[in-house]
C-alpha cells in the first residue's frame, strides 16, 4: 500500500519519514522529487526564470530557492504561478515513480508530500497521515531552520492548511510534538499495523 505522510510546514515530517524507513518502509519524498524537476538545464527551472527572473538562480546557474521563497510566499498570485509550473512535474515524476515501485513486492510505501491536500493529490494514496505539532513548538522549530524572522516564519505557515482541516481528513495522525524517541514508537507502531502485525490499542484517528 501507498500511505500518504503529510503535515504542516515545520512539523517534522522528515522525521517521521526517516523513521518509517527505519521499521522498512520504501520513501518517495515529493521535496526530492521537487529539486529534481528543476536541476540546472531542465525545462521546468527555464520556466521558472522566465516567470520570477534571472535573480532566482545561483551563480552556478541552480535554483535559489530562498530567492524564489521571498518572491511567492506573500504574494498568493505568485505562489499560485509557482505551482502551476512545478506541480505538473512533480506529478508526472512522482505517478512513475510509484507505479515502478507498486509493480514490486514493497509491504509499505511511504509518499511524503508537504502540499497534499494543497495539491490536490490524495488520490495518489490509500491513506493518509497527518503530522502535527504544537503552535508554538512549530513556530520555534521554523524560526531555528529556516533562520527567518518572526514575521516570515508565520506568513509560511499561515500559506498552508490548518493543521485542523488536515486532521480532518486524516486516517492516522502523530503528534509529533514530544521527543523523537516518541516519534519513533509511534512510527514503529503504526508501521506494524499497516503492515498487517496485530498491535493491540492502536487505532486510527
Amino acid at each position: 500500500m501507498i500511505l500518504g505522510l503529510t503535515g504542516s510546514i515545520a512539523s517534522g515530517k522528515s522525521s517521521v519519514a526517516d523513521c518509517f524507513v527505519a521499521c522498512g518502509a520504501i520513501l518517495v519524498s515529493a521535496d526530492l522529487l521537487a529539486r529534481e524537476v528543476v536541476n540546472p538545464g531542465s525545462p521546468t527551472l527555464a520556466e521558472l526564470v522566465k516567470s520570477f527572473g534571472m535573480d532566482i538562480l545561483t551563480p552556478e546557474g541552480s535554483l535559489n530557492r530562498e530567492a524564489l521563497a521571498r518572491k511567492v510566499f506573500t504574494d498568493p498570485v505568485a505562489r499560485r504561478r509557482l505551482e502551476s509550473i512545478t506541480h505538473p512535474a512533480i506529478a508526472h515524476l512522482a505517478e512513475s515513480r510509484l507505479a515502478e515501485l507498486k509493480s514490486s513486492p514493497h509491504d509499505l510505501i511511504v509518499y511524503e508530500v508537504p502540499l497534499l491536500f494543497e495539491a490536490g493529490v490524495e488520490s495518489r494514496v490509500d491513506q493518509i497521515l497527518v503530522v502535527i505539532v504544537e503552535p508554538a513548538i512549530q513556530l520555534a522549530r521554523l524560526l531555528k531552520r529556516d533562520n527567518l524572522n518572526e514575521t516570515e516564519a508565520r506568513q509560511r505557515i499561515a500559506a498552508q492548511w490548518p493543521q485542523a482541516d488536515k486532521v480532518q481528513k486524516a486516517d492516522f495522525v502523530i503528534d509529533n510534538s514530544g521527543s523523537l524517541q516518541q516519534t519513533h514508537c509511534m512510527v514503529s507502531a503504526l508501521h506494524d499495523y499497516l503492515t498487517c502485525v496485530a498491535v493491540p490499542g492502536f487505532s486510527s484517528s
